[in-house]
């Protein structure tokens, strides 16, 4: 999972940023969805294996540093009846 913070007002730059360029090096074997909140931008990557993080963004965008935390898949169903 990765999350940027953009600066004031400038949230939808940083979305169009994470849409065409931000995920566009994970590559095709990795599902990608993107949440905005406010001014913040979320990434969750899923794949195979584990993702290579997203390059960090134009720095006059951000108010920060991005965030990544890489998750470990536990299960990939849900368990059935009785489990």
């Amino acid at each position: 999972m990765w999350e940027a913070k953009a600066r004031a007002g400038l949230g939808p730059e940083l979305l169009r940023w994470v849409l065409t360029e931000g995920v566009s090096g994970l590559g095709e074997a990795v599902r990608t969805e993107v949440f905005t909140a406010a001014d913040r931008v979320v990434v969750v990557a899923v794949g195979p294996e584990a993702p290579r993080t997203l390059p960090d963004p134009p720095a006059d965008l951000v108010e920060r540093a991005p965030h990544a935390w890489p998750f470990t898949r536990i299960t990939t169903a849900a368990p059935g009846p009785g489990a």
